[in-house]
């Protein structure tokens, strides 16, 4: 039987999926009508540190966080899976900060993208991703 081997201490994974611009997760727009222009297209990133450098710029917004702010800035860029899983690096205490804000709904996904579900730890076992947080339901 092979054992789980942690990758990367004091990380998170945040498994994306890829949205529609009138399906961005982030945005609070009213669904257009007839007489409004077409909706945005899909936001292109081109490497998995510009989905990152994404998610941080949208979560910096919130002035008003001062701990998930602090937080987004003590992370950093670790990996990106299967252009839909990216992974950060950081204290545990940030981290922390992360999750609270995935729990209480103020974190949002990068341009482009839906988080799906953030990851505990990050674990390969055959290239398997283990130890995932609730789901939001819709």
């Amino acid at each position: 039987m092979e054992k789980s081997l942690p990758v990367a201490p004091h990380s998170l994974a945040l498994v994306l999926s890829q949205v529609r611009g009138e399906d961005e997760v982030h945005s609070r727009l009213p669904a257009p009508t007839s007489s409004s222009s077409p909706p945005r297209p899909c936001v292109l990133h081109h490497s998995g540190y510009e989905v990152f450098a994404d998610f941080k710029s949208v979560n910096m917004r919130h002035f008003w966080n001062k701990a998930l702010t602090h937080a987004l800035s003590e992370v950093f860029f670790l990996g990106w899976i299967d252009e839909h899983v990216l992974l950060i690096q950081g204290g545990e205490v940030h981290l922390q900060v992360l999750r609270n804000g995935w729990t209480r709904r103020t974190l949002q996904p990068p341009r482009g993208f839906g988080i799906q579900c953030i990851g505990a730890s990050v674990r390969v076992n055959a290239i398997t991703l283990h130890r995932w947080s609730l789901r939001h339901s819709r």
